[in-house]
């Protein structure tokens, strides 16, 4: 089963590749890696889209809480959440097919962000479902060129991912427990 793990982390050197080892280390497998700082620029949040039965995917959320820069880990699928995906994709557009890749290009709400005399460079965001279908829409042969950011997701609705407890006050917490 495909899950989305939301990880807040303390922004500092090192931290991403301590979570990628862990994956790698213990052969799971990341499916999309996101990561940026947050509103608080002394925290990321990183989103990670994992294949695995719900056995694996607890033993992974407990690995990540046992790292000293993991704030927060909650595996947004357990609840209501929202999930976006970002797509750049360049198309071979060249006369008759310009018409009807702009035309699909609305009819997905994609945008036109580069023409030349020959391609289109386009964006989309949606789900990964979306762009999958606009992938198709397109037709493989006409597609020259993709990029995607993977996945980015929140809960719905008011609640956020870290109350507002301190990260130098948890640091402080886990050094008593020690």
């Amino acid at each position: 089963m495909r899950h989305i793990i939301s990880v807040l982390l303390e922004n500092e050197p090192g931290a991403l590749s301590r979570v990628v080892g862990l994956f790698s280390a213990r052969g799971y497998n990341i499916e999309t890696l996101t990561v940026a700082p947050t509103e608080d620029r002394s925290l990321s949040r990183m989103t990670i889209v994992s294949i695995g039965s719900d056995d694996v995917i607890e033993q992974i959320t407990k690995h990540l809480n046992r790292l000293i820069e993991v704030v927060k880990v909650v595996d947004l699928t357990e609840g209501a959440h929202i999930e976006r995906e970002l797509m750049l994709i360049k198309v071979r557009a060249v006369g008759k097919e310009r018409e009807e890749m702009k035309r699909t290009a609305d009819i997905f709400c994609a945008r036109v962000v580069d023409v030349t005399a020959r391609s289109y460079t386009m964006e989309l965001s949606g789900s990964s479902e979306k762009l999958d279908a606009w992938l198709e829409a397109l037709g493989r042969g006409n597609i020259l060129e993709t990029v995607r950011t993977g996945l980015s997701a929140l809960w719905r609705g008011e609640k956020p991912l870290l109350h507002s407890q301190p990260v130098k006050q948890r640091a402080s917490e886990l050094e008593e427990t020690l």
